[in-house]
């Protein structure tokens, strides 16, 4: 497999976990090879957010590893990739990449990426943020890190929270040069009015009640 075809998709425990889940979905048709790591919080966070379970965000990735599994092939920077995505970013595992003082697989994999100057993106989840995370973020984006936060874009008129959540996936795969389909993108087309979309399976109906994690 070459090293343009290997993507590193960590989940951390950050609120968003339909972001990490909605890129496998979406890489899953194309010719890009995944690797999945995802933390502890990560799976509660699941349960809260989502009706996946964590073995079926597992089963949409080429491969997964164990948050402890340190010796997997993502924690050497050998194992050629084109880079990794966390979808979506805790600041804690925010700040461990940034100091490169790693406590699992997520963040030494990270931590791999950014001294092989391959490209990593952080898609942050947390507002409003002090003055050391931003410091944190100055360290990353000098290190050569994209944070990329999931902010909405409203000019598409998104008729729905997948749509919304679409934009976000689509727009950081453009950051690792991966053409999604899912990007409206300015100037192309002129915005117009939509029909409402289904959500995505998995994606709580905003009636239900949360769920907690077993």
């Amino acid at each position: 497999m070459s090293l343009k075809s290997r993507l590193i998709v960590g989940i951390s425990g950050a609120s968003g976990a339909i972001y990490g889940v909605r890129l496998l979905q979406v890489l899953k048709p194309l010719p890009v090879e995944t690797h999945l790591v995802m933390s502890k919080a990560a799976e509660m966070t699941l349960a809260y957010e989502t009706e996946f379970k964590a073995k079926d965000v597992r089963a949409l990735a080429d491969r997964w590893y164990p948050l402890t599994d340190l010796g997997a092939a993502i924690s050497s920077g050998s194992f050629q990739t084109l880079g990794m995505i966390v979808a979506p970013c805790s600041v804690r595992s925010m700040a461990e990449i940034a100091t490169g003082v790693t406590s699992n697989l997520l963040t030494r994999a990270a931590d791999v990426v950014l001294k092989e100057r391959r490209r990593l993106v952080l898609m942050l989840r947390e507002s409003p943020l002090h003055t050391g995370h931003l410091r944190n973020l100055t360290a990353l984006s000098e290190m050569g890190a994209i944070i990329a936060p999931p902010l909405p874009a409203f000019y598409t008129r998104p008729q729905s929270v997948a749509e919304i959540v679409d934009h976000s996936v689509g727009r950081v795969l453009d950051l690792m040069g991966i053409e999604s389909g899912l990007v409206k993108r300015w100037g192309e087309a002129p915005p117009r009015p939509r029909r409402p979309v289904k959500p995505h399976p998995g994606e709580r109906p905003a009636t239900a009640k949360p769920k907690k994690p077993r």
